[in-house]
């Protein structure tokens, strides 16, 4: 499977539809010099080839758990595939990355108790077969976070299981 290919109008039409997803067609389209039929196929495309999706994104207010935290997981090379994967069905873990450095895996989290997250991190993650340490970091003061950027989607996941595989 190749990647899909974004021309400048794809680009165009998702650099105006991440800064306001409920613009209408119409208005996009006098934008961008095209038809609304173009905009509405554009969108289409991009929708069932996983690269854009429209939802709700939440203010950490009106989460149950209003406390963020980044857990550095330390794990077996080898196992850094079935160890994130096993992290990511973690109910209380909203992201995790396959990293270069110190930690192989990065989890973040949100949690309500500090009670929680030693749950989680200490009973969970450490205790996940390959994993050799756990290191905690609690976010005090959000400075910037850009919602626009919002969830990695099965199309992500299949581009680089692609540069994986011509590695």
């Amino acid at each position: 499977m190749s990647a899909p290919q974004l021309d400048d109008l794809d680009r165009q039409l998702i650099e105006l539809l991440s800064r306001d997803a409920r613009v209408s067609n119409r208005k996009i389209a006098v934008d961008l010099g095209v038809t609304e039929g173009t905009v509405r196929g554009r969108i289409k495309r991009l929708q069932q080839d996983g690269l854009i999706s429209f939802t709700a994104i939440t203010s950490f207010g009106l989460a149950d758990s209003a406390r963020m935290a980044f857990i550095g997981v330390e794990v077996n090379v080898n196992e850094v595939r079935d160890v994130a994967a096993k992290i990511a069905e973690m109910p209380s873990v909203n992201a995790v990355m396959v990293t270069m450095g110190r930690f192989n895996v990065l989890a973040i989290c949100l949690f309500n108790t500090l009670d929680n997250l030693l749950e989680l991190a200490s009973n969970q993650i450490l205790a996940l077969p390959g994993v050799h340490h756990v290191e905690t970091s609690i976010a005090v003061k959000t400075v910037k976070y850009n919602a626009r950027v919002v969830r990695i989607t099965e199309a992500d996941r299949l581009r680089a299981d692609l540069v994986d595989g011509d590695a």
